[in-house]
C-alpha cells in the first residue's frame, strides 16, 4: 500500500495494486465565526472532506506525487485539532511489527510508528519525520522522552498532532488486518475472513472518531465496492492493551492430533476499554452510562492442529461513584461521592451488559478488610451485589431463584502475609473452582481432513461455548488482580485438559503461560499507571526473589512521580484521542438531511421544565443546627403549592470552624450529618406531598464549604455525567478556607452546573472577590476541560461577603424603614455587576428581604458587638442561562447562625431528543433526496460550483438561492439582489436589531412597526430649502457649467489662482445678489469661480467647525489648502468673463454660529502691513 500527495489542489491518495482512496479537504466546509454565512455548512462547523473509493486504472494519478518511500499499513481515520485552524489530518500507520498468530491467517500487528498528513495545506509536511521513541519503557515520561533535560534539537514548531503520534506510537496499540480483533473468538463468525467493519465493537475501539466518517462512507456503498474496500485493508480498526503468542512446541504440546509438524500457539489478547479511559487518579469508578475505568477484557487462547481453546476474564474498577486523590502516600485519600441509591442506576447498568456479553458474573474482590478507605468501598459493592436483580431471577419451570452476579471477598495481602508468600494467592482456587467448570469454556475441533491433511481451523465446529466470567479487581486492577487473574487462567486450562483425558502439561509450558501473563501485567500497568506491574516477577517466574522486591520498590517511585506530575498530560492527550472533533465526510445527501432535521427538530425533541430548589447557609461553624428544624429553609410554606423540585442543591459555608488545622484539611463527618438531616427532612416532607423520596447524587467539600445535590429518584434515568470539582482561593489558592465546590450534570440534554463559594471577607475587599470569583471561573475545570461557563444552565450560591456601602446608623435606619430598593442601589455586589467587573452576564433577582449578616445569635437583632458591622446581603444566589425562571428569593427565619439562609426556586426548560424518532426521520430524509442528487468524486481538480450547494434550496420562497465559494447570488451579471419579500402590513420596516448574519439564531422578529410622528408641511420647509440653496438665475450670456471635476492637489496648483475663502457664517439670513462677498485679483488671467444656475446648488463647506475657534495668522498656502472651493467653467474666447454672483453655502443640519470679528484681515493672513493690499472690490455692473 502506498501513500500519494497532490499539492494543487492538496489531495491525499491510498493505493493498493488494484484500487485507491482519493480524500481532499472541501474548501467550502470550513466554518468561520467571523465571517458571512453559509448555508451549506452544517451545523457545528466540523470540517468536511470529499472522499472517493475507485479501482487504479480508473484515475489520472500523474498529477500525484509519492510523500515517502515507506509503505503504508492502513489508515486510522480522520482527525481534527479541536480548537486549532480546523486543518485536517489522514492518519496512516507506517511502522509495525508482528506479534501474535490467533489461528492460521489470523494475525496482530503491534503499531510501532504513525503518521499525520494534512489534507489542507503542506506545511506540516517537513515535520512528518520526527521521530518518536518506538520501545517505551519506564524511564519516558508522558511525551515519549527520557527523564531529565530535553534535548536542544527539538524543532521550535510542533507538528499539531504530536501529542497523538506519540500516544499512538507507544507500543500500546494493536490492529489485524485478517479478522475483528475487538471482539473475542466466540463471538467472531466462524468464516469471517475480512474485518466487518459496521460490527466493531465500540467498546474497544480506540479509534472510533477517527475511522466513523470512512465507516459511514463504507456503509453508502454498493456491496461489491463494500467487498473491494473490506479486501484492500485501507481501513485499520485498533484496540489498546496487549497481544502475543509464544509456541509450545509439537513435543511438549497437549491436546495434539499428532506430535510432528508446526508447533503450537498460545495467545494472550488483553482489550482496554475506551470508555471512561484514562490515567489511576484520574479515572476511578464508574459512570453514569455504566462504564467503569480501567475495563480491561482478557483471552487466553491456545490453538493446536486438531483444536482451539478460549478463555476470557475481565478486570475494572469497582463500578461504584468513588474517586482518590493523588499525593504522596497515606494522603490518597478515597471519597464515595454518591449515594447508595444515586449509584444504583449505574451499577445495575453495568451488571446487565456484562450478563449480556458474558452470562452469569462472578466477582473477586481483592481489597482489604483492613484498610479504612478499602473496606467502605467494599462494604458499598457487596451491597449492591446483594440487592442486585440479576440474584431474584426465577429460572422457568424452577421454584428456586437462580444466582447471576455472585461474589467473593479475597483479602490478598492478608492471604500472602505468612512465609509462603505470594505463592500462598493460589488457595483461592477452591473458592472458584466449582464456578470454573460451570462457567465452562470456548472449545472448537476441526472436522478431519483427507489423509490427515491439516485445516484451518476457522472452519471448525464449535463444541462448547463460555456461558460465564470472572470480574477480578483490586483497588486499581494492576499487580494483585494480574496476579490472580493468571492463577485463574491456569485453572481454566487445566479444567479444560483434564475434560479432553490430556496428561498434565510440562513445566515448560507453564513457564510459557506466566511469561505472557507477566508481559500483560507489565503493559496494562504501563497504560494506566505509567510503569511496569508489581509483582510481574513471581507471575514470569513462580517464585519471588530479592530483584524482584527491588524491582517492585523502583516501580512504586517511579508511580508516584508519574502520578502526581505526568498523568494530566497524559490524561488530555487521551481525552483528545476519544473526545476530538469528527471530520464529516462531503456528503450533499447528509448536508440536506442534517439542516431538515435541524428545521424539524420540534418532531423528535421536546422541552419539559423542570423545578430546581438551591439553598445557601453559612453555619458560622455551629454544630448545633441539625437539631433545628430545616423545613423552615428547604419546604418553605411559599413553596408548598409548585411543583416539587427534581434538583435540589444545598450549600454550606463555614460548615466546620476555620482553624489552622482544618483550613489544611477537610473533615467530610460534619458534612455527612448535615447531608442525612436534609435527606431526612426533604423526604418527611415528600412522603406529606405524595412525591418521590429524594437521593443523594452527589457531594463535595472545600473545608468548610459543601455542596450537596439531591434529586427526585423517579428523574435518576434522565441525568448522566455528574461530576464535582474544587478551587481553593485562600492565601493565594494553597488554602481551601475560601474557593468554590461545583457539582456538573446533564440533565437528558441539557447542562448544568451548581456552584458554592466562600469569597473574601472585609467591607472594603471588594476587589478581592471580584478577583475571587475570576479565578474561580477560570481555574474551577471538569473533566475534559470544562468549565462552568460552558453549561447552559448555572446558578452560583454562596456566602459572597459582598456588603452594603453606607454608614452603618443609615444602613440601620433604612432596614427598621424596610427600605430595601436604596440598600439595593448602594449593594457592592449589585454595583459591581452593572460595572460588568464580577459576575458578567449573570442576573440576580432583586431581593425583597432584609439583609442577612449580622445579627446576634438566636435573635433577630443585627450585630451589637464591639465591631457593630454594618448589615450586608453576603448570602446571595446568582444565575446564568436564557432557560431559567426564578420564581421566589427568599431567606429562613433560623437563628442558630449570625447568617440566615437563602433560598431560591427555578423553573428550567431541558431538552429532550427522542434518539430512535430522530434516527427513523433521518432515515426517511436519506431515502428521499438519494435519488436527486448525482455523484461527486474527490478526483475532480476543483469543486464544480453547484457542489456545495446540492440539495439546498432557498430559505424562503421569493428569496434568492444558496451561494457556493465561487457564486454568489449578490454578484450574477453584475446586478445587485433582487427580493420579491415584502413587509406584512403598512407600518412595518426592517428589523435593525437583527444581526448581520440572517442564519444567526436570534430571537429578534424580522420586522418592526415604527409609528411615525405628525411631521409639519413640507411645503413651507422646501420653498425654505430652495431659497436658501438655490442660486439667483443667471443672464442669458452666462453657460451652464459641466459637472465639477476631482478636487486638484494644492500642490498641482498655479500660483496665480484665485481661491475663495470660506469665512465665518452669521445667524442672519444669507446676503443679498447685489452686495457679493467675493474679491478678485487685479491678474488678466482667467479665474476660478462658482457657476449659477437655477438647479444649481452650492456644495457644502468641507471642513464643519463644531465651535468658533480663533482665527489665528496663517500664510497664504495655509488658506488656500484650508477650505478652498474651485470650479472650471467653459470660457467665452476673446472677452473677460463676466462677473459672478455667488451665495455662500448655509449648512440645513448645524446651528448658525455666533457673529464674530476676526482680528486679522478677512481673506489675507499675512499680517497686518500687507492687509488686502493686492486685491480690490469686484462690482456688479
Amino acid at each position: 500500500m502506498k501513500l500519494f500527495i497532490r499539492d494543487s489542489p492538496r489531495a491525499i491518495a491510498l493505493a493498493t495494486d488494484t484500487y485507491v482512496l482519493i480524500l481532499r479537504h472541501s474548501s467550502a466546509s470550513v466554518s468561520n465565526s467571523n465571517a458571512g454565512s453559509s448555508t451549506s455548512i452544517p451545523e457545528g462547523g466540523a470540517p468536511r472532506c470529499i472522499v472517493e473509493f475507485s479501482p487504479w486504472e480508473s484515475q489520472d494519478m500523474s498529477s500525484y506525487r509519492s510523500l515517502t518511500s515507506m509503505k503504508v499499513q492502513g489508515t486510522l481515520g480522520l482527525v481534527t485539532i479541536a480548537g486549532g485552524t480546523g486543518d485536517v489530518f489522514l492518519c496512516v500507520v507506517n511502522s509495525s511489527s508482528h506479534v501474535a498468530t490467533v489461528r492460521p491467517g489470523e494475525t496482530v500487528q503491534r503499531i510501532l510508528g504513525v503518521e499525520f498528513h494534512c489534507l489542507t495545506t503542506s506545511n506540516y509536511d517537513y515535520l512528518l519525520n520526527e521521530q518518536v521513541n518506538p520501545f517505551p519503557t519506564d524511564g519516558l515520561d508522558a511525551d515519549g522522552y527520557d527523564h531529565g533535560p530535553r534535548h536542544t534539537g527539538e524543532p521550535i514548531l510542533e507538528h499539531p498532532c504530536m501529542a497523538l503520534k506519540k500516544l499512538l506510537s507507544g507500543g500500546s496499540f494493536y490492529y489485524s488486518a485478517d479478522f475483528d480483533l475487538t471482539k473475542r473468538l466466540q463471538d467472531r463468525p466462524a468464516s469471517g475472513s475480512t474485518v466487518a467493519l459496521e460490527s466493531l465493537e465500540d467498546g474497544f475501539l480506540w479509534n472510533t472518531f477517527m475511522i466513523q466518517p470512512l465507516v459511514e462512507f463504507r456503509s453508502r456503498l454498493s456491496d461489491r465496492e463494500k467487498e473491494s474496500l473490506d479486501r484492500s485493508k485501507i481501513l485499520t480498526s485498533a484496540i489498546r492493551g496487549f497481544a502475543a503468542t509464544v509456541t509450545v512446541p509439537a513435543a511438549s504440546s497437549p491436546a495434539r492430533m499428532r506430535k510432528e509438524g508446526f508447533p503450537s500457539n498460545m495467545t494472550l489478547i488483553s482489550r482496554l476499554s475506551c470508555r471512561r479511559a484514562g490515567t489511576r487518579f484520574n479515572a476511578r469508578g464508574v459512570d453514569d452510562d455504566g462504564n467503569v475505568a480501567n475495563f480491561v477484557e482478557t483471552e487466553t487462547i491456545f490453538a493446536t492442529d486438531s483444536l482451539v481453546f478460549s478463555y476470557v476474564q475481565c478486570r475494572g474498577s469497582v463500578p461504584i461513584f468513588w474517586e482518590q486523590a493523588s499525593g504522596l502516600p497515606g494522603q490518597q485519600k478515597i471519597t464515595i461521592t454518591r449515594s447508595a441509591d444515586a449509584t444504583k442506576p449505574a451499577f445495575d447498568k453495568h451488571f446487565d451488559a456484562l450478563t449480556k456479553a458474558y452470562g452469569d458474573v462472578f466477582v473477586v474482590n481483592l481489597l482489604s478488610e483492613e484498610k479504612s478507605s478499602e473496606v467502605q468501598i467494599t462494604r458499598r459493592y457487596f451491597g449492591h451485589i446483594e440487592g442486585s436483580p440479576l440474584n431474584h431471577i426465577r429460572e422457568k419451570g424452577q421454584g428456586g431463584e437462580h444466582m447471576q452476579l455472585r461474589h467473593l471477598n479475597y483479602d490478598f495481602h492478608a492471604q500472602t502475609r505468612g512465609p509462603n508468600g505470594y505463592e500462598a494467592a493460589s488457595g483461592i482456587r477452591r473458592w472458584i473452582e466449582e464456578a470454573a467448570v460451570g462457567f465452562e469454556y470456548f472449545l472448537a475441533q476441526e472436522t478431519g481432513g483427507e489423509e490427515g491433511r491439516r485445516q484451518s481451523v476457522a472452519g471448525a465446529n464449535v463444541v462448547l461455548e463460555q456461558s460465564g466470567v470472572f470480574r477480578t479487581n483490586c483497588l486499581d486492577c494492576l499487580d494483585r488482580t494480574n496476579l490472580v487473574q493468571t492463577i485463574i487462567s491456569q485453572l481454566a486450562v487445566e479444567i479444560f485438559l483434564r475434560q479432553q483425558g490430556e496428561r498434565s502439561p510440562t513445566s515448560d509450558f507453564w513457564a510459557r503461560h506466566g511469561t505472557l501473563w507477566a508481559d500483560c501485567g507489565d503493559a496494562l500497568s504501563k497504560i494506566y499507571a505509567g510503569t511496569g506491574a508489581l509483582k510481574s516477577s513471581f507471575t514470569r517466574s513462580g517464585k519471588m526473589s530479592l530483584a524482584g522486591a527491588l524491582a517492585d520498590v523502583r516501580k512504586s517511585a517511579q508511580r508516584l512521580y508519574i502520578n502526581n506530575f505526568e498523568d494530566k498530560g497524559r490524561q488530555g492527550t487521551i481525552d483528545l484521542l476519544l473526545g476530538q472533533m469528527a471530520v464529516q465526510l462531503m456528503d450533499p445527501i447528509n448536508d440536506w438531511v442534517m439542516a431538515e432535521l435541524t428545521r424539524r427538530a420540534g418532531e423528535y425533541s421536546a422541552k419539559e421544565e423542570i423545578s430546581i430548589f438551591v439553598g445557601t447557609f453559612n453555619l458560622n461553624g455551629k454544630a448545633a443546627g441539625p437539631e433545628d428544624d430545616l423545613s423552615l429553609w428547604l419546604c418553605p410554606e411559599v413553596i408548598q403549592t409548585l411543583p416539587a423540585a427534581d434538583v435540589m442543591g444545598v450549600a454550606f459555608q463555614e460548615i466546620v470552624n476555620l482553624d489552622v488545622q482544618q483550613i489544611m484539611s477537610t473533615d467530610p463527618h460534619r458534612r455527612s450529618a448535615w447531608e442525612e438531616e436534609v435527606r431526612r427532612t426533604l423526604n418527611t416532607n415528600a412522603r406529606e406531598r405524595g412525591s418521590d423520596e429524594y437521593v443523594l447524587l452527589r457531594g463535595g467539600q472545600l473545608v468548610g464549604a459543601s455542596l450537596s445535590v439531591f434529586v427526585r429518584s423517579s428523574v435518576l434515568p434522565f441525568i448522566k455525567n455528574v461530576e464535582g470539582a474544587v478551587k481553593k482561593t485562600g492565601m493565594s489558592g494553597m488554602a481551601g478556607n475560601k474557593g468554590a465546590v461545583a457539582i456538573r450534570m446533564d440533565y437528558a440534554d441539557t447542562s448544568i452546573c451548581l456552584v458554592t463559594a466562600h469569597l473574601a471577607a472585609g467591607f472594603a475587599n471588594y476587589e478581592e472577590r471580584n478577583q475571587d470569583y475570576r479565578t474561580i471561573a477560570s481555574g474551577l475545570r471538569f473533566n475534559r476541560d470544562r468549565s462552568i461557563e460552558d453549561h447552559d444552565t448555572v446558578i452560583w450560591a454562596g456566602d459572597f461577603n459582598y456588603r452594603i456601602g453606607m454608614e452603618n446608623e443609615r444602613a440601620r435606619m433604612l432596614v427598621k424603614k424596610g427600605d430595601v430598593g436604596t440598600l439595593y442601589e448602594n449593594d457592592q455586589l449589585n454595583l459591581q455587576m452593572v460595572h460588568g467587573r464580577t459576575f458578567p452576564f449573570y442576573t440576580e433577582k432583586t431581593p425583597t428581604f432584609m439583609p442577612t449578616y449580622k445579627y446576634n445569635l438566636g435573635t433577630d437583632e443585627y450585630d451589637s458587638s464591639e465591631k457593630a458591622r454594618i448589615p450586608a446581603w453576603c448570602d446571595r444566589i446568582v444565575t446564568r442561562g436564557d432557560n431559567l425562571r426564578q420564581f421566589v428569593y427568599d431567606t429562613a427565619p433560623l437563628k442558630f447562625s449570625d447568617h440566615r439562609p437563602v433560598y431560591g426556586y427555578f423553573q428550567c426548560t431541558v431538552s429532550v431528543t427522542d434518539q430512535s424518532k430522530k434516527d427513523k426521520i433521518s432515515g426517511e430524509l436519506y431515502a428521499k433526496r438519494r435519488v436527486t442528487v448525482g455523484s461527486h468524486t474527490a478526483a475532480k481538480g476543483d469543486e464544480s460550483d453547484d457542489e456545495s450547494l446540492l440539495g439546498y434550496d432557498s430559505v424562503e420562497p421569493g428569496l434568492p438561492p444558496a451561494s457556493s465559494e465561487k457564486r454568489k447570488w449578490w454578484l450574477d451579471n453584475g446586478m445587485p439582489a433582487k427580493s420579491t419579500v415584502k413587509p406584512p402590513g403598512n407600518g412595518y420596516t426592517p428589523n435593525l436589531s437583527r444581526p448581520a448574519n440572517p442564519f444567526s439564531p436570534t430571537s429578534e422578529p424580522d420586522w418592526v412597526k415604527v409609528d411615525r410622528p405628525d411631521l409639519p408641511s413640507r411645503t413651507a420647509s422646501a420653498a425654505s430649502n430652495v431659497s436658501r440653496k438655490v442660486a439667483p438665475p443667471p443672464t442669458s450670456s452666462q453657460v451652464a457649467p459641466p459637472p465639477p471635476p476631482p478636487r486638484i492637489k494644492p500642490s498641482d496648483e498655479p500660483e496665480n489662482r484665485v481661491h475663495l475663502k470660506q469665512t465665518l457664517r452669521k445667524p442672519a439670513p444669507p446676503p443679498k445678489p447685489s452686495k457679493p462677498t467675493l474679491l478678485r485679483s487685479e491678474s488678466n488671467q482667467s479665474t476660478s469661480s462658482l457657476a449659477s444656475n437655477r438647479n444649481a446648488v452650492v456644495p457644502e463647506p468641507r471642513r464643519v467647525l463644531s465651535k468658533p475657534p480663533e482665527v489665528q495668522p496663517r500664510s497664504v498656502s495655509q488658506a488656500t489648502t484650508g477650505s478652498s472651493i474651485d470650479r472650471t467653467i467653459q470660457k467665452s474666447p476673446p472677452q473677460p468673463p463676466p462677473p459672478r454672483t455667488v451665495r455662500r453655502a448655509v449648512e440645513d443640519d448645524n446651528p448658525p454660529l455666533p457673529p464674530r470679528r476676526p482680528t486679522n484681515g478677512l481673506m489675507d493672513e499675512r499680517g497686518p502691513e500687507q492687509e488686502l493690499s493686492d486685491w480690490v472690490p469686484l462690482r456688479p455692473k
